[in-house]
């Protein structure tokens, strides 16, 4: 693949903390992404900003300010991924959809080609910039707008099911399965927004677990354990 967007949990990166940050884990990943861009592939990421931030979480608190707080937690996790990133030799660069004064650079599509062009790994921060949408919607978003050739989604689940394996040992994984499936039979690979907006604009997505041997690479390669999501 000549460009991919990598999307990662915030979740996943705290490791077993479940909150923050684990290095030895976004060390893993910044290694096999290395792998990636010296082998000529563009990879644009999106983290969630779940290992500090889930949502409302408090009835007092308005619904567009717990979305405000969501959108800088992943600009919080951009821009630490981004600086392990660089220790292990690749460049990188922080877009988001509002200002931030100096930590990083405002979004355009014409932008994010020069520094895909550069040989620089983009970070997309910051969600969509508006509230009531998540991050699902915002690497779908970003994904088609720099025309990339597919979406990674690494989990801490090994592909798509069709019911929760955590409470149903029977639950079946798919190897593949429709977008349109994914929709009618609401499999939450992303959420619906997000489904609804790859479905229309032809956007194929690969799960996977993060937590396996290589992943990454894997599944750039086409050769790995979890779900491919055709259009």
């Amino acid at each position: 693949m000549k460009r991919i967007l990598l999307k990662l949990s915030g979740e996943a990166l705290a490791g077993e903390k479940k909150t923050g940050f684990d290095e030895e884990t976004v060390r893993g990943v910044a290694l096999q992404v290395k792998q990636l861009v010296d082998a000529g592939t563009q990879v644009g990421i999106v983290i969630g900003g779940g290992n500090f931030w889930r949502g409302r979480t408090s009835e007092n608190i308005d619904r567009t300010k717990a979305d405000q707080i969501g959108m800088l937690a992943t600009i919080m996790n951009c821009i630490y991924v981004s600086e392990i990133f660089r220790s292990e030799g690749m460049q990188t660069n922080i877009l988001t959809p509002f200002e931030c004064g100096s930590f990083t650079k405002l979004f355009s599509k014409d932008r994010a080609n020069k520094y895909f062009a550069r040989g620089m790994v983009v970070f997309f921060a910051g969600g969509t910039g508006h509230p009531y949408f998540s991050t699902d919607t915002g690497v779908v978003l970003r994904a088609i707008e720099v025309e990339a050739e597919s979406i990674l989604l690494a989990k801490a689940i090994d592909g798509v099911y069709d019911d929760d394996p955590r409470k149903n040992p029977m639950a079946k994984r798919y190897d593949s399965v429709s977008i349109d499936e994914v929709i009618e039979k609401n499999l939450q690979v992303v959420d619906m927004t997000a489904s609804i907006l790859a479905r229309d604009n032809k956007m194929p997505m690969v799960v996977f677990d993060l937590r396996e041997q290589d992943s990454i690479v894997k599944a750039v390669s086409g050769k790995f354990n979890g779900t491919v999501v055709t259009v």
